[in-house]
C-alpha cells in the first residue's frame, strides 16, 4: 500500500460492527481514546442482529462464570451504561428436568457450584416449577434456576451500544471490509474498502470472520463456525416470563413483550461464510419446536411468522477468546463466543479497554487467552 493513500488516525481501529465491537469501542472512547470502528457490512449484520438475546448466568462453564456475574450485574443497570434499558427483563432463566432421571444432571451440576463458592443459581422442586411456570407441562418434575437472569431486545440492545459510542466519539464506517492489515512504522495501517485508518492498536472483533482477519497479522486460528436458527411465531395469550430450556434437549424458549414466541436452543443450519449467507434446516429447527410444544401442552397450534439463523466462530472449547495476540503487539482479539455471547457483551467491552489502554485486565481472563487456539 502506497504511503500516499490519505488515511485516518486513530489511537484504536475496531474491527467488526457487532454488539462486542461496539462495546469494546465505546469503553474505549470513553477511556480517552480516539476510534475507529470498520464494518464490512452494517452493524449488527450477523449474529448480533440474529441473537435470542438471552441475558444468563445459567449452566455457563465455570471459567465464564466471574465475568458473567459481573456482567449480569451492569445488566441490571445497563440504563445506566448505555441510556436504554435494552428492553431487559429479568424474569429468570431455568433448565427444566422432564423427568426424574434428568434430575440427577441439575443436581451435579448445583453441587460443583456450590464447591466452587457460586449459589446463582437453585434446584427447585415441583411446586415451585408450577408456581413460576402455570403452564408448564405436568409430567416436569424441577429445575435448575438462576433468578436474575432474563432477556433483552436485541436490536434495541445494538441501537442503545451504537448510540452511545457514537456519543462518546467513535467514528463508526460501514461497508468497509479489512483487505489487509500492515506496519505502518510503530503503528498499524488497516486497509479496508476506500478507506485507510492508521493506529497504535487494533480490535479484532470480526466474529464469523475473525480467523480471516487474525491471520493478517500472523495469528494463525483454526476456528469453527455456528448458524443457530431460531422460530418466532404469531402472537398468543402470555404462556411464560422466564427463558426456558430442557435438560437433555435443545431448546430456548422466550415470550416477549408482544406476546410472540421466540424458539431456539442452538439448532444449527448451514453457514456460507465466504458468501456471508446462512440457511434454515427446517427438519433440524423442527426439534426446537416439538420442545417447546412438549413442554407446554398449553400452546397448541401456532403459526411460525419467521425463521432465521446468524453466522459465528466456533472455538474447539466452545470459550472465547479475549486477549491480546500471541505474536502481533498492540493486536486484541474478541471472538469465539460459539452462541452464547450476548451476556458477556457489557464486561467484554470493557476487558478490552483495560487491555488496551493499560496492557492487562484486573478480570480473570486467562481461559480466554488466543494462545490455546495455535
Amino acid at each position: 500500500m502506497s504511503t500516499s493513500t490519505p488515511h485516518e488516525i486513530a489511537d484504536v481501529v475496531v474491527i467488526g460492527g457487532g454488539l462486542h465491537g461496539l462495546s469494546a469501542a465505546m469503553h474505549l472512547a470513553r477511556a480517552g481514546q480516539r476510534v475507529v470502528l470498520l464494518e464490512k457490512s452494517w452493524v449488527g449484520r450477523h449474529a448480533s442482529g440474529a441473537t435470542a438475546a438471552g441475558v444468563r448466568t445459567l449452566n455457563r462453564d465455570p471459567a465464564e462464570i466471574p465475568i458473567s456475574l459481573e456482567a449480569m450485574d451492569m445488566w441490571h443497570s445497563i440504563a445506566s451504561l448505555v441510556g436504554d434499558d435494552c428492553g431487559f427483563h429479568s424474569h429468570g432463566q431455568m433448565n427444566v428436568a422432564e423427568f426424574p432421571q434428568h434430575l440427577s444432571v441439575l443436581e451435579k451440576r448445583l453441587a460443583a457450584m456450590r464447591v466452587a463458592g457460586y449459589t446463582h443459581e437453585e434446584l427447585i422442586d415441583r411446586a415451585e416449577l408450577l408456581r413460576l411456570l402455570p403452564g408448564i407441562s405436568d409430567h416436569c418434575v424441577g429445575a435448575l434456576v438462576a433468578r436474575r437472569d432474563g432477556a433483552a431486545d436485541p436490536h434495541r440492545t445494538l441501537q442503545a451500544f451504537r448510540r452511545s459510542a457514537e456519543v462518546a466519539g467513535v467514528v463508526i464506517h460501514e461497508g468497509c471490509g479489512v483487505n489487509a492489515i500492515e506496519h505502518a512504522g510503530p503503528d498499524w495501517r488497516v486497509c479496508a474498502d476506500g478507506r485507510d485508518v492508521v493506529a497504535p492498536a487494533v480490535v479484532n472483533a470480526a466474529g464469523a470472520w475473525a480467523a480471516h482477519v487474525a491471520a493478517l497479522v500472523g495469528d494463525n486460528f483454526s476456528l469453527g463456525h455456528k448458524a443457530s436458527m431460531m422460530i418466532v411465531t404469531e402472537r398468543i395469550a402470555p404462556v411464560l416470563k422466564p427463558v426456558v430450556s430442557v435438560v437433555g434437549r435443545p431448546l430456548s424458549l422466550k415470550q416477549s413483550d408482544q406476546g410472540t414466541l421466540v424458539i431456539g436452543g442452538g439448532l444449527q443450519g448451514r453457514a456460507d461464510i465466504p458468501g456471508q449467507k446462512s440457511y434454515v434446516h427446517f427438519a433440524e429447527l423442527a426439534k426446537g419446536a416439538q420442545a417447546a410444544i412438549d413442554l407446554f401442552h398449553t400452546i397448541g397450534p401456532v403459526r411460525i411468522v419467521r425463521t432465521w439463523t446468524g453466522m459465528e466462530a466456533k472455538t474447539r472449547d466452545l470459550l472465547p477468546v479475549i486477549g491480546a495476540s500471541p505474536s502481533a503487539r498492540g493486536v486484541f482479539h474478541a471472538f469465539g463466543f460459539s452462541g452464547h455471547g450476548f451476556q458477556l457483551v457489557p464486561v467484554v467491552g470493557a476487558i478490552l479497554a483495560e487491555l488496551v489502554v493499560h496492557g492487562s485486565s484486573t478480570r480473570p481472563i486467562a481461559a480466554f487467552s488466543a494462545q490455546r487456539l495455535i
